[in-house]
């Protein structure tokens, strides 16, 4: 009893004290006191936690809160939820500068007490080393053919072509750069980086560089096939997990170098290339058909430095690069392509089929038929969630014909087949326009760029970093993020 009792106090015997406390032992285990069993109305939850250094999370199980300090290893909420009821541990207010993420929290019935989920914290707005050598021009450690190790490296390259597969895995492709020698060239080797074990895996390809495709029969998949060394191809990932490469600059089936137009599929399952369509020889001509219209015999011609796409169907799109057109001429290309996955047919769908056209810019803002970007290569590609994809910047044509780094921003809107210029100049070689760092102006502006980087964040909004061009004064290499806000 908690209050002071009135009644005489007794006291018992040793033997007598242990039969009574024998006795209410049992008589709790009888009433379901002591561990909780399967059939008990309530249950707790809790877990662990790792990696918070600083401040606090607060964590949410429906209406129910636990707040937990940096420090911490453990927390546990402090009211008890119903047995059976269906569960979910989420991140309700996160720790200034860091991301904590819940796993094993959730589920739709409630079957005892957790102990068990799991809150990983990570420090944001801070890089993290990863793998690979502080020191420049490293060669490759390829270890065995298909052999993960710790000691595996891709060699020091640049202009690469990239993916990432259903399973988080990061794919890696060619590029300029070192072999397992230490040799400079052009490279094919294929690697597969897991996150889950900090490993790189040397899939396929050659570990020497300047190696000759090896093309087999086209639409058959062969252990023996391999796509030549290049770089600045294009990639895509298919709905089906397929990896798909075109193009880019460097050795076909004759070890001759030049533009290629090939394209490649590759199935991780089966650890086999197949080449699609597209010439074997560098320098192919493009054969463009007619607008619109799929056929077998359609192919972009040979090309670098494209700009490409994956929409929500699979279905894969290409813009533009420097290359040949379909007079054999070499200039900037401003070529929409779209390729079907299930029939392996390219459709040409817009833009010219003669290099160095200039854009055509119309109102900003307002969708038009004619208008269409100039040619041009190594710009920056989004696609948003209703499927229109985005194209900024590269080097190319401007709305005079003449040539030089453009800060251009434009959607293409599948379901009318229309461009529209949304943001930027129609000029080449125009500054940055940067206002206050963090608040978004309309005045405001990248200035004109190629090869920068680009994503696309949960919200919808464009994000670009760096690349060569103009800055606010002068031209040069760039370190600049920017976001830009599209309209919803």
């Amino acid at each position: 009893m908690n209050g002071r009792s009135s009644k005489p106090v007794i006291t018992l015997g040793a033997a007598l004290r242990g039969v009574c406390l024998m006795t209410a032992a049992a008589a709790l285990a009888a009433c379901g006191g002591g561990s909780k069993s399967a059939s008990s109305s309530s249950f707790t939850i809790g877990g662990t936690i790792s990696g918070l250094t600083t401040g606090s999370v607060v964590l949410a199980n429906g209406t129910a809160t636990v707040t937990v300090a940096a420090g911490a290893t453990s927390w546990v909420f402090a009211s008890s939820f119903d047995s059976g009821s269906a569960y979910s541990v989420t991140v309700e207010t996160q720790p200034a500068g860091v991301l904590c993420e819940v796993s094993g929290g959730s589920g739709a019935t409630l079957p005892g007490d957790l102990t068990d989920v799991a809150v990983d914290c990570t420090s944001t707005n801070e890089w993290t080393w990863v793998t690979g050598g502080n020191a420049d021009n490293a060669a490759g450690v390829y270890g065995a053919l298909g052999t993960a190790a710790a000691g595996n490296a891709p060699g020091a390259r640049y202009a690469a072509s990239s993916w990432t597969d259903s399973a988080g895995n990061l794919w890696l492709f060619g590029g300029v750069g070192d072999d397992s020698t230490g040799a400079a060239g052009d490279l094919n080797d294929l690697w597969r980086y897991s996150p889950s074990t900090n490993e790189w895996t040397w899939i396929s390809g050659s570990n020497v560089d300047n190696a000759v495709g090896v093309y087999g029969a086209q639409g058959t998949a062969a252990a023996g096939n391999t796509p030549g060394a290049r770089y600045s191809a294009s990639s895509w990932t298919d709905a089906s997990g397929n990896l798909w490469l075109f193009g880019g600059y460097g050795y076909d089936s004759t070890g001759t170098v030049g533009k290629l137009n090939d394209l490649w599929q590759y199935n991780p399952g089966t650890n086999e290339w197949t080449w699609i369509s597209g010439g074997n020889a560098d320098n192919a001509v493009g054969v463009y058909g007619t607008r619109a219209i799929a056929s077998a015999s359609n192919v972009p011609g040979a090309r670098q430095s494209a700009t490409s796409w994956t929409d929500s169907s699979g279905t894969l799109w290409l813009f533009g690069g420097y290359g040949y057109d379909s007079a054999g001429s070499v200039g900037y290309l401003n070529d929409l392509w779209q390729l079907s996955t299930v029939t392996n047919q390219w459709t040409w769908i817009s833009g010219g089929d003669v290099a160095d056209a200039k854009g055509i810019y119309g109102t900003q803002g307002v969708v038009s038929a004619g208008d269409v970007p100039g040619g041009r290569q190594a710009a920056n590609s989004w696609i948003d969630s209703s499927g229109n994809l985005w194209l900024f910047g590269g080097y190319g044509d401007d709305s005079t014909g003449n040539v030089g780094a453009l800060n251009d921003l434009w959607q293409y809107k599948p379901s009318t087949n229309e461009w529209a210029s949304v943001s930027g100049g129609n000029i080449a070689n125009a500054s940055g326009t940067y206002g206050t760092q963090a608040i978004g102006s309309a005045g405001d502006g990248p200035g004109g760029r190629q090869a920068a980087s680009s994503w696309i964040d949960t919200s919808g909004n464009l994000w670009l970093f760096g690349g060569a061009g103009y800055g606010s004064a002068g031209n040069g290499y760039l370190s600049d993020l920017w976001r830009f806000v599209r309209p919803k």
